[in-house]
C-alpha cells in the first residue's frame, strides 16, 4: 500500500474509469479525511467531485451536523448537497434501518455514471466480517463489504477497505481537520460499536495484525461467494420454464450451498420476499413427500410457494376475488379484480362487440371450435396443465344472452371465432400468476 493516504487515492483514480465523483460526507473523522485528501488531486478535482451529507434527524445536533459539513465543503471548495431522510426501524434495529435509508436516498442522487465514494476502511471490513460470523454467516455475509457495487444510477466504491484507521486517524490530525464526533459511535449499546470498542482493543493486542487478518479472510469469502453466485446462476436457468416455475426435484437435488442461492436468485427476480431457514425446510420435506395429485402451499410475508406437477411456482399473496364478480368489456383494455390481471384485444375492434366477463364460474363447459364435444372447462384445464390457483382468475366471455362464449384467449367456441373475425380482433389476457 502506498505510504500516504492521498499516494493510494492517487494511485486508485488512475486505475478507475472516467466519471464524475461523489463522497459520502458525514463529516466525522474517516470521510473528512477522505474528503479533504481527494481536494487536493487534481485528477479527483477534473472529476467533478461533489459531496452529500445524509441527516438522518436520529440526533439532536443532526441540524449543526449538517451546517457543519455545509462550512467544511464551502471552506474545501467543494459542492455540497444535504438530504435528510426519516429512519424507520420496523423489525429491524436502528442501525439497520438508518443504512437502509441512508443508501436509499444515496441512489437516489447519484447522477448516471457517477461514482460514490465512501469511507470504510480496513477496521471498519474487520468488525463486518465479525459481525457476520457471529450471526452465523456463509460465505456471502464473510465476504464482508465489497469494494464496489452498482448503486442507482451509478457505482458504490470503497477505496480505502485496504486502508487502515491509523492512516485516516494521523491524515486528520496532521492537516487539522475539524470533525464531528458522533456519540453513536462510541456507545457500546450498537453491536459495532461494542465490538470497536470492547472487542478490537483485545483482539489487536494478542494478534496485533487481526484487522489485516480478517480482510484476507473477506477476500478469500468473496472469491467462494462469486464462484457459487456463478453455479447458481447457471443451475437457476437450467431449472426455469418458460412459465416462471422451477423443476422441484432438480432444485432439491442440488448440493445444499446452491439450493438457497438459487431459491434467493429466483424469488429475488420475481421481487418476492425469501422464506426462513424453517420455512425453507418445509418446503424441502414437502417436495420429498408430496403425492403427485396434492398442491401443497407454504407461504411466509410477502410470499407463497405453490407445489404442483413436480413444479415450484412462486407467488405473492393473493387477495380474495370479489363474490359474483362481473363486468361489461367493449374496446378499452378491462382490468380485473385482484391479481386477475388484465383483459385487452390484440388489435382495435372495428366494432366493439358487447360483451360481459366473470370470474371463476363453477362447472362451465364450452364447445371449442373445431371440436365435436361439448367440454368442461375444469377438463379443459386439467389437459393443458393450467395450475389450479391461475384457474380461479380465468376470465370467462359471455354475450348478452348469457351464453358462454370463451375462457380467456384459451378456448373459443365457433360463435366466438366469427365474432372476432367479424370486428377483427382477439381478447389477450395478461396475467403473471
Amino acid at each position: 500500500m502506498p505510504a500516504t493516504l492521498t499516494d493510494h487515492l492517487s494511485k486508485a483514480l488512475a486505475e478507475r474509469p472516467a466519471g464524475a465523483l461523489c463522497v459520502a460526507f458525514s463529516a466525522g473523522p474517516d470521510s473528512s479525511a477522505l474528503l479533504h485528501a481527494l481536494t487536493t488531486l487534481p485528477q479527483a478535482r477534473a472529476r467533478g467531485l461533489r459531496a452529500v451529507h445524509v441527516d438522518h434527524g436520529l440526533h439532536a445536533d443532526s441540524a449543526s451536523w449538517a451546517e457543519h459539513a455545509r462550512q467544511r465543503c464551502e471552506q474545501w471548495n467543494v459542492p455540497l448537497k444535504v438530504l435528510r431522510v426519516q429512519v424507520h426501524a420496523q423489525g429491524q434495529g436502528i442501525e439497520a434501518a438508518a443504512r437502509e435509508a441512508r443508501y436509499g436516498v444515496l441512489a437516489a442522487t447519484l447522477h448516471q455514471c457517477e461514482t460514490l465514494l465512501t469511507a470504510q476502511h480496513a477496521d471498519d471490513q474487520a468488525e463486518t466480517v465479525l459481525l457476520k460470523a457471529l450471526r452465523g454467516a456463509g460465505p456471502h455475509g464473510l465476504a464482508g463489504m465489497r469494494g464496489e457495487r452498482a448503486l442507482g444510477a451509478g457505482q458504490l466504491w470503497r477505496p480505502l477497505l485496504a486502508v487502515p484507521r491509523g492512516v485516516l486517524t494521523r491524515y486528520v490530525q496532521m492537516h487539522q481537520l475539524e470533525c464531528i464526533d458522533d456519540p453513536a459511535n462510541r456507545s457500546e449499546h450498537h453491536a459495532r460499536s461494542f465490538l470497536r470498542q470492547a472487542v478490537m482493543p483485545k483482539l489487536a493486542r494478542h494478534w496485533p495484525r487481526a484487522a489485516t487478518t480478517l480482510g484476507h479472510t473477506a477476500a478469500l469469502q468473496a472469491d467462494v461467494a462469486d464462484y457459487l453466485d456463478g453455479q447458481a446462476q447457471a443451475a437457476w436457468h437450467a431449472l426455469l420454464a418458460a412459465d416462471g416455475s422451477l423443476a422441484a426435484p432438480g432444485w432439491r437435488a442440488l448440493h445444499p450451498a446452491l439450493r438457497g442461492l438459487v431459491l434467493e436468485r429466483w424469488l429475488h427476480d420475481r421481487r418476492l420476499p425469501a422464506p426462513t431457514q424453517a420455512q425453507r425446510q418445509e418446503l424441502e420435506r414437502q417436495i420429498d413427500t408430496a403425492g403427485a395429485d396434492r398442491n401443497p402451499r407454504i407461504a411466509w410475508p410477502g410470499a407463497q410457494m405453490r407445489l404442483w406437477r413436480q413444479r415450484m411456482y412462486a407467488l405473492p399473496i393473493l387477495p380474495p376475488l370479489p363474490k359474483d364478480w362481473t363486468s361489461d368489456w367493449t374496446e378499452d383494455a378491462l382490468a380485473l379484480p385482484g391479481l386477475a390481471g388484465t383483459l385487452c384485444w390484440n388489435a382495435s375492434p372495428s366494432a366493439a362487440p358487447d360483451l360481459t366477463v366473470r370470474l371463476d364460474v363453477p362447472g362451465a363447459q364450452i364447445k371449442p371450435a373445431g371440436d365435436r364435444h361439448t367440454r368442461d372447462v375444469r377438463d379443459l384445464y386439467q389437459r393443458a396443465g393450467i395450475p389450479p390457483w391461475r384457474r380461479r382468475h380465468c376470465p370467462f366471455l359471455f354475450d348478452p344472452g348469457g351464453t358462454l362464449l370463451a375462457v380467456a384467449d384459451l378456448w373459443a367456441s365457433t360463435e366466438a371465432e366469427a365474432l372476432y373475425a367479424q370486428c377483427g380482433a382477439r381478447p389477450v389476457w395478461h396475467c403473471t400468476l
